[in-house]
């Protein structure tokens, strides 16, 4: 599978089959231009959003017809199966930003984990209901969503193979939010490829937990 990181929670997955899968699609220039991430223009199949947000549910905007997978429960779509959690944008149980989906699914047998805008540590019932994965997408920046000493301890609860870091403040994007290197301090096993997009196989995944961070494509 290949994964390419468009900015903010926005990712394309496709798959050895070439199904492609598209994460938390942003507006491009919400919230008066503070997202300043370039126009998604691929064209996918599947389209996850976490949460009714403009920053990760614009599904008008993309090319095509693609099936929209939202909110709690299993789905299947082109074969691949998808488990939505609900879980909470905040730490005060949805009261300050409502509700939030985690997703799971496998492709070309790797379990990825995308966790939306997750504003809290897991619970064991959460953490049962993820169950093992391989490939975590994870928010790190705080403020709208766990800081980088939660995204740490998510980490430390989950035990990923591979982590990318998501939702952290850089040059296109204008929110009050941390940058990635907050979350990479004092981490070992770190990769910078300097490309927004990598390829993972099930053989070669690590052993130990490896943190990859991305470049943004748009």
């Amino acid at each position: 599978m290949k994964i390419k990181w468009y900015g903010h929670a926005a990712f394309l997955i496709t798959t050895d089959q070439g199904v492609k899968i598209i994460t938390d699609p942003y507006e491009s220039g919400a919230y008066g231009g503070q997202l300043a991430y370039g126009k998604i223009k691929d064209q996918a199949d599947i389209v996850l959003t976490s949460h009714d947000h403009a920053d990760h549910n614009d599904t008008k905007s993309l090319a095509g017809s693609p099936q929209i997978v939202k909110g709690s429960g299993d789905k299947t779509v082109k074969g691949i199966s998808f488990k939505g959690i609900s879980v909470y944008h905040d730490a005060s149980k949805g009261s300050e930003r409502g509700r939030n989906t985690i997703f799971t699914f496998s492709v070309d047998g790797i379990r990825i984990c995308h966790l939306g805008d997750l504003g809290h540590i897991l619970s064991q019932k959460e953490l049962e209901e993820i169950g093992p994965v391989d490939l975590l997408l994870i928010p790190v920046g705080g403020y709208f969503t766990i800081d980088s000493k939660e995204a740490t301890k998510v980490v430390e609860q989950v035990k990923p193979k591979v982590v990318i870091p998501m939702h952290f403040k850089t040059a296109k994007c204008g929110f009050p939010i941390a940058p990635v290197e907050d979350f990479l301090k004092g981490k070992s096993n770190l990769k910078r490829p300097k490309t927004s997009e990598i390829a993972l196989d099930k053989a070669s995944l690590p052993q130990q937990t490896e943190i990859i961070v991305l470049e943004h494509a748009l």
